[in-house]
């Protein structure tokens, strides 16, 4: 069976999109004061993705304020805004690379930092890991500077997957909707701190499912594709935000 296309998304709602991105991580904790991003790629203008103004929190951020970058870091709005150029060197390859997704994500969110520090990264310990088995890859760190050369590794331990953990530094995620990629963060998140707390518990006795299981679970999860992750959760957390942190549409 053929996936009906999706209608395209506009500018405006991509900017909506990721303004609650940032403020939805903001509630759960995943902020690191002014550092780490979410970014987009713009509709209709390829090579072009929308990022956050370097200085602002994450629960300040909104659909307007949100700046435009080229995948060399260079703002192309006209704004003259700053921009962190770790966002770009690391978002900008992400983006040059994989053309089929619309965000990524990479955070220094608590468990997701624990869970980059662990050889045996991600395990099949809980039906959240189960989405993600399978779907990220691993990159070691090489420090703060991320040059020309550590790009194309990076972006070549990512390949066609869902994310990356990038080793002592934080997880990186991708999606083909903001929604999806938010989703995956989510996902992530808890899978790691099910998995920590299972593993300070009860060390060396944390019991994880059968790999044919694990690969079972995760095609049940994405099913024939015609549903992705975020499609049903993100009005849900939409409303939410409306309620408790307005002002991320204006």
């Amino acid at each position: 069976m053929t996936t009906p296309p999706r209608p395209p998304r506009t500018e405006a709602q991509v900017r909506v999109d990721l303004a609650a991105a940032y403020r939805l991580a903001a509630l759960n904790g995943w902020d690191d004061t002014v550092y780490t991003h979410l970014s987009a790629r713009v509709p209709g203008e390829p090579g072009v993705y929308l990022i956050n103004r370097f200085g602002l929190a994450f629960d300040e951020v909104s659909a307007s304020n949100l700046v435009k970058v080229d995948v060399a870091g260079r703002v192309v709005d006209g704004s003259g805004a700053p921009v962190n150029p770790s966002g770009f060197a690391i978002h900008g390859a992400v983006h040059a690379a994989r053309p089929d997704v619309e965000c990524v994500i990479h955070l220094h969110s608590p468990w997701g930092v624990a869970l980059c520090a662990l050889p045996e990264g991600l395990l099949p310990t809980s039906q959240w890991a189960m989405r993600l088995w399978g779907r990220l890859g691993r990159h070691p760190y090489e420090g703060l500077a991320l040059g020309a050369d550590e790009q194309r590794r990076l972006v070549q331990r990512l390949g066609s997957l869902d994310g990356v953990l990038l080793e002592h530094h934080g997880p990186l995620v991708v999606g083909r909707t903001v929604a999806e990629a938010y989703m995956l963060m989510h996902l992530l998140e808890r899978a790691a701190q099910a998995q920590l707390r299972a593993m300070a518990a009860a060390p060396g006795r944390v019991t994880g499912v059968a790999p044919a299981l694990a690969e079972t679970t995760y095609r049940q999860w994405v099913g024939d594709g015609r549903e992705w992750d975020g499609d049903v959760e993100w009005p849900a957390l939409l409303r939410r935000l409306d309620r408790v942190m307005p002002g991320y549409r204006d």
